[in-house]
């Protein structure tokens, strides 16, 4: 096996130790931020943002899951606003995905690693049309369930057609877990990462060593991903994995389409105000994005 392992050395992909920290920062000079996913409405937004605010906890990203196509342009741009108020960023999901179309084959038990990902050429139409749509009304940040879509979108925006300042994050549904896969995501001008969210502290290490981009963990899940909490790994994840986001009250839920409702958003913040209090205690000398940081992709 030494053979192998000096070849990915010479690519770029090695083993991490098990005293590895992570030297890379966000550009702004912050080690982790943190992100609440599972927002879907303006009113759950809005009591989320009011409830960080009251609690003293600055969240750095918000991000939609159910899609843009379940969105009107009233809701969209109310959010726009909220957050452009706020100064956090918003990411809002593209809809169209394998398990809003008419796959009967995604709703079986071998058949459900297809995951989110896209069926056919119409299907690559309608989310892109579904981006072009969130970026017309100023959302810059777009969650991704596509390797495909990922490939053509980073073309579109190469290209201006659509915003360069756009950022593009893809979902731990799509499954990706080893720094190889990281790599060549990030070769296609991903800007965040959502890997797999049982990974080892080990393994998120030698994914973060290969790459630059920032990475998205899960620091709880809901039921119908297993429901783990990992509240106590969160001063590791931030050694280890820095630039990161702490993806955080996803045990709020029943699942990741959750629609929150405005007091399970508050519920929320106290998951995070939860996180908070580890990193305080266990890893006091982590550095946090400032609030409102020009770095976040906030929307215009």
């Amino acid at each position: 096996m030494d053979d192998t392992m000096e070849f990915l050395k010479k690519i770029g992909i090695e083993d991490a130790s098990k005293d590895y920290n992570s030297p890379k920062r966000f550009a702004d000079g912050g080690q982790y931020r943190f992100e609440v996913p599972g927002i879907q409405s303006p009113k759950t937004m809005r009591a989320l943002l009011e409830a960080s605010k009251e609690n003293d906890v600055f969240i750095h990203r918000v991000t939609q899951t159910k899609g843009i196509m379940m969105l009107t342009d009233e809701e969209i741009t109310e959010m726009v606003m909220l957050a452009k108020d706020y100064g956090c960023e918003l990411f809002l999901s593209v809809g169209p995905r394998a398990t809003y179309d008419t796959s009967a084959t995604v709703h079986t038990k071998e058949g459900s690693r297809i995951g989110y990902r896209l069926r056919g050429y119409d299907n690559l139409v309608y989310a892109i049309e579904d981006v072009k749509r969130a970026c017309r009304l100023g959302v810059r940040g777009i969650l991704l369930y596509d390797e495909g879509l990922l490939w053509v979108l980073n073309q579109m925006r190469s290209e201006g057609e659509i915003p360069q300042n756009a950022h593009f994050k893809l979902s731990a549904h799509a499954g990706h877990s080893n720094p190889a896969s990281a790599k060549l995501l990030e070769a296609n001008g991903l800007n965040s990462l959502n890997p797999v969210r049982d990974l080892q502290i080990p393994m998120i290490a030698a994914i973060r060593k290969a790459t630059d981009m920032s990475l998205d963990l899960h620091t709880e899940n809901p039921k119908s991903t297993g429901g783990f909490i990992r509240h106590y790994e969160v001063p590791s994840f931030i050694k280890v994995a820095s630039p990161v986001y702490l993806k955080t009250g996803g045990s709020v839920a029943a699942n990741h389409n959750w629609d929150t409702t405005e007091a399970e958003a508050v519920a929320r913040i106290k998951q995070v105000k939860l996180v908070k209090r580890m990193i305080d205690e266990y890893y006091p000398e982590a550095i946090a994005s400032p609030d409102k940081s020009s770095d976040l992709a906030t929307p215009e």
